[in-house]
């Protein structure tokens, strides 16, 4: 193996650039020409591919977002684009592929290499924690250090003026950030897509604590459950508060990545290069008990990341 390219694809996440960077340092120092192809996998059919060096991803690991940038390719579910582009991989003498994003990026990877004969390493990076066989993905961390902080400010506002707010969070499909940010944040409340909300009950035990007290209410909605504005309208009449609505938005997936994401993603990249340089192909890099390992795709892709059901007593106990 002579030359490997690395790409982001799908929606970026904090820590990437660490990843690219990881990539691009120890290919080189590996003896690998290293080249990188922009906006994902419409990049790659656009053949938007160019080397990269030790200058060009210097700098890098502080900055949020992707310096390859990033897109959503629909049209690679068909089975001819995904053989244009492994056309496209082999005349620029392409010989090893490294993806990272999230679940559909891995679809992508593991068609390439499947069905093409591409050697491709999967790197898990997304917000959502949603991609099954890894503790984390890059850009958890980050995202939920700035969901945290955003609470933390709301609640100063809702204990002011004696409201309620109710925050809607990323996630897709998955509760994992509002689990995790309104438990460490003291939540009264949190609704995920894993977890069918009874509006009644939990009207109910929002107004005995009103009753005992309490001068503030954080309701944290995951956006794959409800939205915002279907939660305040099942709750506010009910439960005697003023209740105000906070969409967090893009803002969870921007910013400066985290130790924690920095470290997972240097770790991810320098895995990545090395499951190539071994043969791997069809795999995906993974945080399993503090450990990076290799798993392979069809494995992580057969079924949905499950969300620990404990943490979400948890938070009911402690909140």
């Amino acid at each position: 193996m002579k030359r490997i390219a690395v790409m982001t694809s799908g929606g970026d996440a904090p820590g990437m650039n660490a990843a690219i960077r990881a990539v691009v340092r120890y290919g080189i120092k590996k003896g690998l020409e290293v080249y990188g192809i922009k906006r994902g996998y419409a990049g790659l059919l656009d053949e938007e591919i160019e080397p990269l060096s030790f200058a060009s991803v210097g700098g890098i690991m502080e900055k949020g977002g992707t310096i390859l940038r990033t897109s959503r390719c629909p049209e690679f579910v068909m089975k001819e684009t995904r053989a244009e582009a492994a056309k496209i991989l082999k005349r620029h003498g392409i010989d090893g592929l490294v993806v990272i994003g999230g679940e559909g990026s891995m679809h992508g990877a593991m068609f390439l290499a499947e069905e093409q004969k591409i050697p491709v390493i999967g790197v898990p990076g997304t917000i959502d924690n949603d991609i099954a066989m890894t503790d984390m993905s890059i850009g958890v961390d980050t995202c939920l250090n700035t969901v945290v902080d955003a609470i933390q400010k709301l609640k100063d506002t809702a204990s002011s003026h004696e409201r309620a707010f109710i925050i809607e969070v990323m996630g897709r499909s998955s509760g994992y950030i509002a689990t995790v940010s309104g438990l460490v944040t003291g939540a009264e409340a949190i609704i995920v897509p894993e977890v069918p909300v009874n509006y009644e009950e939990l009207s109910n035990r929002l107004l005995q604590e009103r009753e005992r007290g309490k001068i503030n209410c954080i309701v944290v909605v995951a956006e794959g459950a409800a939205s915002a504005y279907t939660v305040a309208r099942h709750l506010e009449h009910r439960i005697g508060y003023e209740t105000r609505i906070t969409i967090l938005g893009h803002i969870q997936r921007g910013g400066s990545p985290t130790a924690f994401d920095r470290l997972l993603a240097s770790r991810m990249g320098v895995a990545a290069v090395d499951a190539l340089l071994n043969g791997e192909t069809s795999v995906m890099t993974a945080l399993q008990g503090g450990k990076i390992v290799t798993v392979p795709l069809a494995d992580v892709l057969k079924e949905k990341k499950k969300l620990d059901l404990h943490l979400l007593e948890l938070a009911g106990l402690l909140s």
